[in-house]
């Protein structure tokens, strides 16, 4: 049997500043791309192609954040400590893709959001998603996880359909599925799948720990 990936551990008194520096360098690309609006550089529609960059990253970092368990549990790369910069940083990019959406692209106008989201009902879906993504925002931290115990592992389950609503938001958002879309979708169905895949993979491996002990 192939051996986990074992990466030394990071000093303790290291991780506060490696965190830190992981949002330093994820809000980076939202920088430049605010950057190239305005020199010019997002093309003939820097309000849509911002809008666009930042919804991106916004699912780049929510795939991050959900790789962390099963690279943890099949590599044994423990990523933990960073899950939840992961988390809060999709969380920033969502809400500046929605802030950007409403003041750029339509105006504030009341009127021109409605019909936009009954004209294009994958705006709803990532309205949905940035709804369940603010109580997961305002529960990461340590008060939250203390006063809500085992609830809380239940409400951060939540993660998994935001996940899903936020590849048909992207998917549906496309007039076609072009290959980098398709690697999404592809990402988006091995992490759904693995955590339906999960409770028999780890089952699986407790009962060869348990063999190995009694050998």
């Amino acid at each position: 049997m192939m051996a986990a990936l074992a990466l030394p551990a990071l000093p303790a008194r290291y991780k506060p500043a490696s965190i830190w520096a992981l949002y330093a360098v994820g809000l980076m690309p939202g920088l430049y791309a605010f950057y190239l609006g305005i020199f010019g550089g997002l093309g003939a529609d820097p309000v849509r192609a911002f809008e666009h960059l930042l919804g991106l990253w916004a699912f780049r970092f929510l795939c991050l954040g959900l790789a962390v368990t099963p690279l943890r549990d099949l590599l044994g790369i423990n990523l933990i400590a960073y899950r939840r910069a992961l988390g809060l940083l999709a969380f920033y990019y969502v809400l500046a893709h929605f802030a950007v959406y409403l003041t750029l692209d339509r105006g504030l106008i009341l009127s021109s959001i409605v019909g936009d989201i009954l004209k294009r009902p994958y705006i709803m879906l990532g309205m949905a998603g940035l709804l369940m993504l603010i109580p997961l925002a305002l529960t990461s931290n340590q008060w939250s996880i203390r006063r809500l115990g085992q609830r809380w592992n239940k409400l951060h389950k939540l993660t998994y359909p935001i996940l899903l609503v936020a590849i048909l938001h992207y998917a549906l958002s496309l007039k076609v599925i072009d290959p980098e879309a398709a690697f999404y979708i592809a990402v988006t169905i091995i992490l759904l799948g693995y955590r339906l895949a999960r409770p028999k993979i780890m089952e699986r491996k407790r009962a060869k720990r348990v063999a190995a002990t009694r050998a």
